[in-house]
């Protein structure tokens, strides 16, 4: 931690002044008496105190509240931070894994400024209700910084800066694509059908790609969606929605899978109805983050896209951090760069060089 302890060298100060201001040369037996043992011990343990503080003030202190481990995408997310972060890189980081709850986040946030870190990143599972514990960071004299997924804030002073992706373009991209491909094939004036497998409903990433494809569905009169529902970004939801849908609608163009996650479990429900998907299939089948396991679905043909969500966020909050510690001003949104994927390319080629 970066912070002194003030109190600690103002004890050392005064103990060594109360000899150094009452000693009088000219009559030593006007000398101040000796320190109580009482106050040789207050002096030692805080001079002790004050050199841990130093010792420990080498690091800056990170408290990162995460919003879990539920997808793919958010693993890569988190050994971004852990690699970054590092003691050898001059960070102590202090790691929290709230499993998609809100008030554990909230939790661990409260704890970060309770331990007195030196800076809050938080990847927030929804993007509302965060106005209090954010003012107690900046009562605290704490910085925060948001990753991934943003907050509806009425005042955006209570966060430094926000790393993350487009990802309404994100959503846009999708559509774009979706339309250029459905116009290779012939299809571009036929009425299709779509369904959307959403993300945890008040995300960022879900309200972002839920806007984009919506901006693209109104260029689009023959483009009809015909339910959506949230699969969590999760495998096991997104492949209980999808057989729900299957259930429901007998004729399914698309599937949208707001993450990868989801499209793995809807790939794997399509299949157990006796349906195909992918380039070669009945069902058209893309999604958003474009991990690792997206590139071998593609290779197997299952799905048809993957529109990436860069998760390697660590590196640049660092960069931020060092801005914030020289006294600079850093942008308030930064996008990562990002790109999207299908079956017309090389993949076998650019699976070898992805990091995630």
């Amino acid at each position: 931690m970066r912070k002194k302890l003030m109190s600690a060298a103002l004890a050392t100060a005064m103990a060594l002044s109360v000899t150094a201001c009452t000693s009088n040369p000219a009559d030593k037996t006007t000398a101040a008496p000796a320190e109580t043992k009482a106050e040789a011990a207050e002096t030692t343990a805080a001079a002790a105190e004050e050199k841990k503080e130093a010792a420990d003030g080498e690091l800056i202190t990170v408290g990162y509240a995460q919003v879990g481990a539920e997808s793919d995408w958010r693993t890569a997310n988190t050994e971004s931070f852990k690699s970054t972060f590092t003691e050898e890189n001059g960070y102590k980081l202090i790691f929290d894994d709230a499993q998609q709850k809100q008030e554990n986040q909230i939790k661990a946030i409260r704890s970060f400024i309770q331990q007195g870190v030196d800076y809050i990143v938080v990847a927030p599972v929804v993007e509302t209700g965060w106005e209090t514990v954010l003012e107690e960071a900046k009562e605290a004299g704490i910085p925060v910084i948001l990753s991934d997924r943003q907050m509806q804030l009425s005042d955006d002073s209570l966060y430094e800066a926000w790393v993350g992706g487009n990802f309404v373009k994100e959503g846009e991209t999708c559509g774009d694509w979706l339309a250029d491909y459905l116009e290779k094939q012939g299809r571009s004036d036929e009425e299709i059908n779509m369904v959307t497998i959403q993300g945890t409903i008040g995300a960022s990433a879900q309200v972002g790609r839920t806007e984009g494809m919506d901006n693209k569905l109104k260029e689009h009169s023959n483009w009809k969606m015909l339910d959506r529902q949230s699969g969590e970004f999760t495998q096991a939801k997104g492949q209980e929605v999808m057989e729900s849908f299957l259930k429901s609608y007998d004729d399914i163009d698309v599937v949208i899978c707001e993450n990868d996650n989801e499209a793995f479990g809807a790939i794997d429900a399509i299949k157990a109805a006796g349906k195909t998907c992918g380039p070669e299939g009945d069902i058209i089948v893309v999604s958003f983050d474009s991990v690792k396991a997206a590139f071998e679905s593609m290779i197997a043909g299952d799905l048809n896209a993957t529109f990436e969500c860069n998760p390697l966020h660590g590196p640049r909050v660092a960069e931020i951090i060092q801005k914030l510690e020289k006294g600079e001003e850093v942008e308030k949104i930064q996008y990562v760069d990002e790109a999207y994927f299908d079956t017309s390319m090389d993949l076998e080629e650019i699976l070898k060089t992805r990091a995630y």
